[in-house]
Formats: C-alpha cells, sequence, structure tokens
C-alpha cells in the first residue's frame, strides 16, 4: 500500500527558534567572545554578531556588558544590584559600605556566593580567567562610583581597590589565612572600610593645609 501526502500541509522544519533558544544563543557567544577577547575589549555589537541577533536584542536580555558577563559567569543579577546599591547615597561611610557589600556577595547567599568563589578559583590558576575577573571588578567599580565622583586617577583608584577586595576574599576564602578567617566581620569592616574610603572619597586638604603648602 502506498502512503499519500497532502501536498497542501507542507513538511515541518522544527520549531521556530524562541525566547529561550535565543537567549542560550547569545550566551553561547558571549562566553565564546569574552574568552577570546577578555571583558574589556568585548562589545555587545561584536556578540550580537556572533550570536546572529541584533544588539537591541542582547540588551532586552541583558541591560549591560556586566550583567551579561555575570549571566555567562552564572552569577544572579541580584548580586550586582546588592553591590551596586553599596555606593548610593553620600560618600559619609562610604568605604566600610563598600566592604560589607562584596563580603555579603562573596560569602552570603550560596546561590550568589558559589559562582563568584568558582571564578575567583578559576582566575588564581588561570591568567585568562584572572584577566576577566579584574577588568569585570575595575569596571564595576568605575561605573558605580568612581566615575560618578569628582576624583583624579579613577581608574587607578577603580583598580587599587578591586585588589584590595579580591585579596581579602582570596585570604578569607580560598588560601584560609587564620587571622582573617578568625575575625570577626564588623572588625573586619571597621579596619578595611577606611583604607577603602580613603582611596575612593579621599578628603580634601583643609583650607589651611593648602595655605601652608604654599
Amino acid at each position: 500500500m502506498t502512503a499519500h501526502t497532502n501536498p497542501a500541509s507542507p513538511a515541518r522544519r522544527g520549531r521556530r527558534p524562541g525566547t529561550n533558544t535565543t537567549r542560550q544563543a547569545i550566551l553561547t557567544a558571549a562566553r565564546a567572545r569574552f574568552a577570546a577577547d577578555g571583558f574589556t575589549a568585548t562589545t555587545i555589537r561584536r556578540v550580537a554578531a556572533d550570536a546572529g541577533v541584533d544588539p537591541s536584542l542582547v540588551m532586552q536580555f541583558f541591560r549591560s556588558k556586566g550583567e551579561l558577563f555575570a549571566a555567562v559567569m552564572s552569577i544572579p543579577a541580584e548580586a550586582l544590584e546588592h553591590f551596586s546599591a553599596a555606593f548610593e547615597g553620600t560618600d559619609d561611610h562610604l568605604g566600610e559600605r563598600v566592604v560589607r557589600a562584596f563580603l555579603d556577595v562573596w560569602e552570603g547567599d550560596v546561590r550568589s556566593s558559589e559562582p563568584l568563589m568558582a571564578m575567583l578559583r578559576g582566575a588564581i590558576v588561570n591568567d585568562q580567567a584572572s584577566g576577566q575577573l579584574r577588568e569585570f571588578l575595575q569596571e564595576r567599580l568605575l561605573v558605580d562610583a568612581v566615575a560618578s565622583r569628582a576624583v583624579d586617577n579613577a581608574t587607578l583608584r577603580a583598580g587599587i581597590v578591586s585588589s584590595m577586595l579580591v585579596g581579602l576574599v582570596v585570604g578569607r576564602g580560598v588560601v584560609g589565612v587564620p587571622t582573617l578567617t578568625e575575625v570577626e566581620r564588623e572588625t573586619l569592616i571597621a579596619l578595611v572600610g577606611p583604607a577603602v574610603q580613603s582611596v575612593l572619597a579621599p578628603t580634601p586638604p583643609a583650607a589651611d593645609d593648602e595655605e601652608a603648602g604654599r
């Protein structure tokens, strides 16, 4: 018996790519681009071209390159928002707010901290991963804190603070330096906060000091 086909019914060619498929294609392209070019050199436009989509579509899924990187690294968006919130408001106690938020993100909820710690461990043994992490943190600090404040050497200040904070987390969570793991968090924040404050929001010299220096 010969099977007959209905010419009015075209053969199915598979499901049309949907939201989940498009999002995954963007993440796959971004993961490869970040690995090849690093965080700083990667652009939304290049990722979009690699994924075969319009750049505006990438921005619909991920509001910034930072959020795209976080998604690639499986870092929840709320972790970034929590860190960014530390920079809101005045400069008073900014350093302590930043250190506390950083420790909250890296040592708090497991869903947020585990991907970050995995990224940090990878950065220690892999130069490429180290560079991506350094660039990512430096840009976050530039966007959230330094660039919005009237300070000189903004990029340098962001790099110094990111190095300080990563070093702190490495000492506590990876290397396990006893003096860092045993100390109470509030004590650590009180000690490190002023140092971060002096870099991000230095106190202007008093008028008397300026006159004395002339």
